[in-house]
Order: C-alpha cells, then sequence, then structure tokens
C-alpha cells in the first residue's frame, strides 16, 4: 500500500516568475495531487505566493521534488536578481520530518526542527 507524506509549504516569486511557475506545474499535472497547488484569490502589493498542501504516497516524492528543482531554477526577471524562494515542512510517516528550503536556485533538504513535531502528532 505504501506510506504518506504530508507537504505543506509556500514558493515566493514576482508575477514574471509566477507564470514560469504556473508552467512548471501544468507541465507535471498528474490529475491528482496536482490539485495540491493553490495561490490567492486575489493578488496584493508585490510578493507573489504559492501554496503546496496535501498528503500524497511516497513513491509520489520524487515527483513533487522534481517540480521543486525546476522551480528553484527558474532564473530572475528583472535587475534585482532575485530568484524564487519559499519553505515546505514534509513529513514522512516512516522517515521523519525534513525541512525543503528553495534558495538560491536550488532545493535544501535538511532535517526538521524539533520545534515543528507538533504538526505530525
Amino acid at each position: 500500500m505504501g506510506a504518506y507524506v504530508s507537504i505543506r509549504g509556500w514558493l515566493e516569486c514576482d508575477e514574471r516568475q509566477l507564470a514560469a511557475v504556473r508552467e512548471v506545474i501544468a507541465g507535471h499535472d498528474d490529475g491528482r495531487y496536482t490539485n495540491g497547488w493553490g495561490a490567492p484569490r486575489r493578488h496584493m502589493n508585490w510578493t507573489h505566493y504559492i501554496f503546496y498542501g496535501a498528503d500524497i504516497r511516497d513513491s509520489a516524492l520524487d515527483w513533487f521534488s522534481d517540480q521543486v528543482r525546476a522551480i528553484a531554477r527558474i532564473p530572475a526577471s528583472d535587475a534585482d536578481g532575485d530568484l524564487v524562494q519559499g519553505l515546505f515542512l514534509v513529513s514522512h510517516e516512516v522517515e521523519g520530518a525534513t525541512e525543503w528550503q528553495v534558495r538560491g536556485g536550488q532545493l535544501f533538504i535538511t532535517p526538521a526542527d524539533i520545534r515543528h513535531q507538533y504538526l505530525d502528532e
């Protein structure tokens, strides 16, 4: 049957990068777990946010990490040089929790801080 992984987190980007993020997500559309992606109904101010929240089978974790890595590689779209950044808490029911940091054009995966344990109780 397989284990499950709870994923919750967000990405931050600008308007042009958001269009590229949506293209990456559409390119990985599986008709099921893709539905975990969402965004605010209306944009406010300058930063665009896109969120993910879903419980997926661990066999789909590579599907998700491939997307996040592709999104992390989206280039800066203006002179500020800001890249997409974000944070996800990924809780595997067997292997425990990890923190996924999207920064500097990469995905960094580290053990989750003990302070976040209450989310998996």
